[in-house]
């Protein structure tokens, strides 16, 4: 028996050692995330009057999977822009359409939608089998990618750009003439759970981490921003030249830009003939570039110039309070068709307020934390995306603004609410694609997103979800995080398990609701009535005037958060009722002064002895 053990043992230690790869090429087995990773080379030419350009791309894949690969798939986006699609008939169907498109598509007609049509695909120089259905390119290779090769897939394809209705398109309602956003053949990620081809609908986006080299040939007066260091400034002018050197403007009607954005899952841009583009310099290298119409009226440009330095203020925030901005440059551009976040980069709507403004861009822009930088699967889980994103941006608008407020996060406690007591609430386990209805997956995904994290404050302390926001950060930036990762690292800062918040928060739609049933003398007895157990924070008011405050941990959290107040045994979660003694008599007693816990009826959360 003991030969076989020790022989099982080598062969175990063996194995764990050839597993581990250098993390730094994204390979990672056992101890993290394997990831995918592709290096895109594009040049296209775009034609600004017909809105449509041609393109070429050359896309090397290199499989970190320990899978062997005999098909890729490449999102078409635009062609969900098209009468009949099924982001179309999502629209027409669902109860509660997004205003911006309802049934704008339908009505779309041949020069007006948008398309992207594959002409050629090669496999290392050799023709390939491709299929178009709807927004997924369905690629048969000749030959299986194997684990740790590396692939070169080269295509031509051409695209028309759609009237500007979700996201991307052109010419927008404020006249921004190209926003680019999902506007080339994009790989499908490939990850521990397989491919990830959902049909684009207008939700949510997902991508593998990588290099790109974009060149884009356009009508010499357009502007452009967007992803990626511009490579040719003295080539281009519009803003981004050095004034020390002279420029060197080709001759033609077209200018050609030359960007490259490394180790991001996206890339996209914007051009205008309107645009200005404005630099703002901060201290620690970091560029700022706001691109917006030259033509807007009076007090939008103010606001646009006060965005700047605020804009600053954001990026040392989120640097500081969740980790530091890996790259050298960030983009606020004007378009699309409200707010929404790019790698380096976002477009926004600018006829706003200022208050509106700065509170897009705060919420944007904390989106490359959230989306590009640690990136969990935005279709399966939006919540990761939407929710955290939320909340970093209520605190650091609270912060910025100079206007603090109690609880930054109080709208999405009404929000959360409301949904329930209109009976609408669905699981945050829900796919993106999925839900019943917009509001619906807009309130899972914000709001009770944000209070995953605000709600962790009251049950393991503010302190640790700070601490531990940034650990997250830390271990991992660039590893496409699970809602496991979160727990587990929220887990490790407290010294508390957290499995049971994850389950009721996440994959039920269980309510918290805890009362006071009782005061007998100085006995009072507390009753959960929601089917979600919960610690107890409870304040008790002496009828002297004196008051103390008392912590009940729940029993399966094994322990207890950081608190100046008194802690009592802990409540097992199956039983409904909890009674402690007190030792003077009582006035009043209220449950979770803080407020940050979302329970559904505040009523009766404060009781008075008669």
């Amino acid at each position: 028996m003991k030969k076989f053990y020790f022989l099982g043992l080598l062969l175990a230690t063996l194995t764990a050692c050839n597993s581990t790869k250098d993390v730094a090429n994204n390979v990672v087995t056992k101890e993290t995330y394997w990831q995918q990773h592709v290096d895109y080379t594009m040049d296209i030419d775009v034609d600004v009057n017909k809105y449509q350009y041609k393109g070429k791309q050359t896309l090397v894949y290199t499989n970190n999977s320990p899978d062997n690969l005999n098909k890729v798939f490449y999102h078409l986006y635009f062609n969900a822009f098209q009468p009949g699609s099924q982001m179309d008939v999502r629209s027409l169907n669902i109860q509660d359409p997004d205003r911006r498109v309802r049934d704008r598509i339908s009505k779309l007609s041949p020069d007006e939608i948008g398309y992207i049509k594959v002409n050629t695909l090669k496999q290392n120089g050799v023709a390939v089998s491709h299929e178009t259905v709807g927004t997924i390119l369905e690629v048969k290779l000749n030959e299986p990618i194997k684990s740790g090769e590396s692939v070169t897939l080269e295509m031509d394809f051409d695209a028309q750009v759609p009237v500007q209705i979700r996201r991307s398109g052109r010419n927008s309602k404020e006249g921004i003439a190209l926003s680019m956003a999902q506007w080339y053949p994009k790989l499908a990620e490939y990850d521990f759970q397989g491919w990830h081809t959902p049909p684009y609908i207008a939700r949510e986006f997902q991508g593998v981490w990588g290099d790109f080299d974009v060149t884009i040939h356009i009508d010499k007066n357009y502007t452009i921003g967007g992803s990626g260091y511009i490579q040719n400034p003295q080539e281009v002018g519009h803003g981004y030249e050095d004034a020390t050197k002279e420029l060197n403007l080709p001759e033609g009607d077209k200018l050609t830009w030359h960007f490259k954005a490394p180790e991001v899952h996206d890339f996209m841009w914007a051009a205008d003939p309107e645009y200005i583009h404005d630099t703002f310099k901060m201290d620690n290298g970091i560029d700022l570039h706001f691109l917006y119409k030259k033509n807007l009226e009076e007090k939008y440009l103010k606001s646009w110039k006060e965005l700047q330095p605020q804009t600053a203020e954001l990026m040392k925030y989120y640097s500081e309070n969740v980790g530091q901005y890996p790259y050298k440059q960030y983009s606020v551009i004007q378009g699309g068709d409200g707010g929404m976040e790019y790698a380096m980069s976002t477009l926004v709507t600018g006829k706003r307020s200022y208050g509106s403004l700065f509170g897009v861009t705060a919420h944007e822009m904390a989106h490359t934390w959230f989306q590009f930088l640690l990136a969990s699967n935005e279709s399966l889980h939006p919540w990761m995306d939407e929710g955290f994103t939320s909340y970093i941006s209520n605190k650091a608008v609270s912060e910025i603004s100079k206007k603090p407020k109690a609880n930054p996060h109080a709208g999405s406690y009404r929000s959360y609410r409301s949904i329930v007591d209109k009976n609408m609430e669905e699981s945050l386990s829900t796919h993106a694609d999925r839900f019943n209805t917009n509001r619906a997956y807009s309130t899972a995904s914000y709001s009770k997103g944000n209070l995953f994290l605000s709600q962790l404050e009251y049950v393991i302390g503010a302190d640790n979800v700070a601490k531990g926001l940034k650990k997250y950060f830390t271990d991992f930036s660039f590893k496409h995080p699970t809602p496991n990762d979160i727990k587990r690292t929220m887990e490790k800062v407290s010294d508390l398990d957290l499995g049971w918040y994850l389950n009721e928060w996440t994959q039920t739609t269980h309510t918290i609701d805890y009362g006071v049933k009782s005061v007998d003398n100085k006995t009072i007895t507390l009753e959960r009535i929601g089917k979600m157990p919960m610690p107890m924070d409870v304040e008790v008011t002496y009828v002297d005037g004196s008051k103390e405050e008392f912590n009940i941990p729940l029993e399966m959290m094994r322990g207890s958060k950081p608190t100046k107040a008194t802690v009592l045994k802990d409540w097992g979660w199956a039983y409904p009722t909890y009674s402690f003694d007190v030792s003077k008599s009582v006035k009043s007693i209220t449950i979770d002064k803080s407020g940050l816990m979302a329970d559904v009826n505040l009523k009766n959360n404060v009781f008075e002895v008669k």
